[in-house]
């Protein structure tokens, strides 16, 4: 396993202020003339000359890898760096699959919605919750029914109670211009219905 002090010296900022990853000297490209050698163990073996230090690398059949530039001389390690780039390469793609990646869906709805549509998308909006999805709930008024705000607060409690088995209240009715929006989370305690395919962002339900 390669020390800490690895970590802290492979990455560089590129022009537009972003992290890019950055690969340490290896055999040939380190430029040090001296440098403190550590075993692939872990074990010190003291400053070496460049030359010894490679030689002994390619006596046995590994790499020198430039693990603390920073340091007077520099630490170099002996390993298999082709393998070491492989295997965490696996415990990255591994560490992303354990990631939770929160999705938001959006449902929306009409003040004066008629039975059966109301019907369509509340069972979207507990597909969603099943999911183990946000739902971002959207009344969307038109003309006049914005003055009726008590139309769409009565549509939004009425899918809060109908959903009340599978998700709860994130952030209450609110209104941003001519819409009135709620979110809604899964409950906490429900486990994932099976689904393919998954992803963040936002997506919306008409």
């Amino acid at each position: 396993m390669l020390p800490s002090l690895f970590a802290s010296h492979d990455v560089a900022i590129d022009t537009g202020g972003r992290s890019i990853a950055k690969e340490p000297r290896v055999n040939d490209k380190i430029r040090s003339r001296e440098v403190r050698l550590v075993a692939p163990d872990g074990g010190q073996i003291g400053v070496k000359p460049i030359e010894e230090a490679r030689w002994l690398a390619n006596e046995l059949g590994m790499d020198l890898v430039e693990v603390a530039p920073e340091a007077r001389p520099p630490v170099c390690r002996l390993m298999d760096y082709g393998k070491y780039k492989y295997e965490q390469s696996v415990r990255q793609r591994e560490s992303r699959k354990k990631q939770t990646r929160t999705v938001i869906k959006e449902v929306k709805f009409r003040p004066k919605i008629d039975h059966h549509d109301y019907a369509v998308k509340m069972r979207r909006a507990i597909q969603f919750l099943d999911d183990g999805d946000k739902v971002k709930v959207t009344l969307m008024f038109r003309g006049r029914e914005i003055t009726h705000p008590e139309l769409g607060e009565k549509i939004l409690r009425r899918l809060v109670e109908d959903a009340k088995d599978h998700g709860e209240i994130e952030s209450g009715p609110k209104l941003e211009g001519r819409n009135m929006t709620m979110q809604l989370t899964p409950l906490r305690n429900r486990p994932k219905r099976d689904k393919e395919g998954t992803g963040a962002g936002t997506d919306a339900e008409e």
